[in-house]
């Protein structure tokens, strides 16, 4: 195991999202992602944790969330910055960027994928020229799913898993010298995270798309309250589904039509979903943000919106736990599959 001296890291039930300042789906004018930073700030404690990535708009959210913090003179002491590595930015030559197309609305430059010792050292150094004067501290491989995924051969597969452990090093090389303060990993599968920590003693780890009301493995859970036995902090993240869950049809970065019959469990899903949340007079992003909160071992979730006024709503969500009854009738129903007794998360 590549070994690292863990780091206790403090963080607040919620971390703020970024991917908004990079242009996911919508492409807000410049002086609304102004006033969300400003919101994320004025509504919290310092210091303010922003989560960002060169993925975000090929590197666009680094650059506003960096330009926010410096027309808002914000001392570097009171924000702690993560910067999920392994996306570069490149000439935009086409019409719209290479990685994940229709997603991203109305940007100037692509991001190609690049891990492994050199790659992951030129997304720290390309992230930090984008900050503008701001640092992260906590820094990740970002995506190794996505990276492996796109190995066509077990022989490339076990090359690139190679490049991850390679990118680990890079990392830990950066925090012995004391430029980051906390290494992790970000990540859509977590079958791969369970993998890599398996390999990485890593002091963080956040879960996209997977511990959400809709989806939550027994698997995933038990690894989730063993990862924080160890000391590692877990923070969970897009527990919307990308906006599904609260009535987008964005499903995990894929847009869903409602005549495919693939699609069609999915809608029934949430259908019943809304029905039971009406029931209860609770919103259903009320209910995502909990149930994604309250799981053991999850420290904290990372929320991001597009409006400024959804901030201080995004905390207040996670502030105000739900009735147990609540969540027995989506137990009742099958919408969810946790037995509430045994692991006594919602009381």
């Amino acid at each position: 195991m590549r070994n690292n001296n863990l780091m206790e890291i403090n963080l607040p039930p919620v971390v703020f999202g970024t991917s908004g300042l990079g242009n996911l789906f919508t492409a807000p004018p410049e002086e609304v992602k102004m006033r969300v930073v400003e919101a994320c700030l004025s509504s919290s404690n310092a210091p303010v944790v922003f989560d960002c990535a060169g993925k975000y708009g090929a590197g666009l959210a680094l650059e506003v969330l960096g330009r926010a913090l410096r027309r808002l003179n914000v001392d570097p002491k009171d924000v702690i910055i993560s910067n999920k590595l392994g996306w570069v930015r490149k000439p935009l030559l086409g019409a719209e960027p290479t990685f994940e197309p229709g997603v991203w609305k109305d940007l100037r430059h692509d991001a190609v994928q690049k891990i492994g010792y050199d790659g992951i050292m030129e997304c720290f150094e390309q992230g930090n020229v984008l900050l503008g004067g701001y640092t992260p501290q906590m820094v990740s491989v970002h995506d190794p799913d996505e990276y492996l995924a796109n190995g066509k051969q077990r022989g490339l597969d076990l090359r690139r898993y190679e490049d991850i452990m390679d990118a680990y090093d890079a990392l830990f090389d950066l925090k012995r010298e004391g430029r980051v303060s906390a290494v992790g990993v970000g990540a859509k599968d977590w079958r791969v995270i369970k993998q890599i920590v398996e390999d990485v003693q890593l002091d963080w780890v956040m879960f996209a798309n997977s511990m959400t009301v809709k989806n939550h493995p027994a698997e995933l859970m038990d690894l989730i309250r063993k990862l924080a036995d160890r000391g590692v902090t877990v923070i969970n993240s897009a527990v919307f589904h990308s906006g599904f869950l609260v009535g987008s049809d964005f499903f995990d970065y894929r847009k869903l039509q409602r005549g495919d019959p693939a699609a069609a469990p999915l809608f029934r899903w949430r259908e019943d979903f809304f029905a039971v949340c009406d029931e209860f007079h609770i919103s259903p992003a009320a209910a995502c943000v909990q149930f994604a909160l309250r799981v053991p071992g999850v420290s904290s979730i990372a929320l991001q919106s597009s409006d400024a006024g959804r901030v201080k709503e995004n905390l207040r969500l996670a502030a105000h736990p739900l009735p147990p009854a609540f969540w027995q009738t989506l137990r009742e129903q099958r919408l969810i599959n946790v037995d509430i007794d045994k692991h006594n998360i919602f009381r």
